[in-house]
């Protein structure tokens, strides 16, 4: 069930929706939140144990002050929410990010198995030797291989350690039975920013490219010096491409200027 199509309010400042990706929380925005509190008011998301895209956007929405407007960007997995989003309410969305992500369902066949057995894999090893060992080998393919022994790093494993394996399985669900986006790009009309870090092996920037031949009014930065977790890899390119986003539109405007 979609949120009523009623007229949204408009806020003094934006309200800004930011949505964590797989094993994130609101460490993966904290530098994001702190750049842009002088300029919008910054929500981020919490999935908690929702296993669908479809449910982790409608609790996204929840949080939001009934009948307001809102801009949202989202990360990863959080990105795909950020879809669900506009498909859901796009009467109430000014604004639309997604970095580092896909519109994809999972493929059919085998290409599709393998990606069920390969997240499968990561969860039997995160319940035998905790979370923090199987982020240890899982986040190694998704930062800059210069930073594998930072304090970046160390930071994400901390992320995930916090979660537990039942909401990896949770989330794992969420992902292998993602909606497909392919036919909502086109119908996207607020003005879109596409992020990605140029060396991001999980969500390359082809697909972001690919993404932005569908979305008419969408910009396309690449990161550079940047894996997959761009937020807390260069933190300070991806606030400034936010904050850019947020500038360059006027509430309620539909094309870029």
């Amino acid at each position: 069930m979609t949120d009523a199509p009623t007229t949204p309010s408009q806020p003094s400042r934006p309200l800004l929706l930011l949505i964590p990706g797989l094993l994130c929380d609101e460490a993966v925005w904290d530098a994001q939140v702190q750049a842009l509190a002088p300029v919008a008011d910054c929500v981020v998301a919490r999935h908690d144990a929702a296993d669908t895209i479809e449910d982790m956007a409608r609790q996204a929405i929840a949080m939001l002050p009934a009948g307001q407007a809102f801009s949202v960007a989202g990360h990863s997995m959080g990105g795909r929410c950020a879809l669900e989003i506009w498909r859901q309410a796009p009467h109430r969305v000014q604004r639309l990010a997604l970095l580092d992500t896909g519109y994809q369902a999972r493929p059919a066949g085998a290409t599709g198995e393998a990606e069920a057995t390969q997240r499968m894999a990561l969860l039997v090893l995160a319940r035998a030797d905790g979370m923090r060992a199987m982020g240890h080998q899982w986040a190694r393919g998704m930062v800059h291989p210069a930073r594998w022994e930072s304090p970046v790093f160390a930071r994400i494993l901390d992320m995930i350690e916090r979660f537990t394996p039942a909401q990896f399985e949770a989330q794992i669900h969420a992902l292998l039975h993602r909606p497909d986006a392919t036919d909502l790009l086109a119908t996207i009309t607020v003005p879109t920013l596409l992020l990605c870090g140029r060396e991001d092996g999980w969500s390359p920037l082809s697909r972001h490219e690919e993404m932005q031949r569908h979305i008419a009014p969408a910009k396309l930065v690449a990161v550079e010096d940047c894996g997959h977790m761009s937020t807390m890899e260069q933190p300070e390119a991806v606030a400034l491409a936010l904050r850019g986003w947020l500038d360059d539109w006027a509430p309620g405007d539909r094309t870029a200027r």
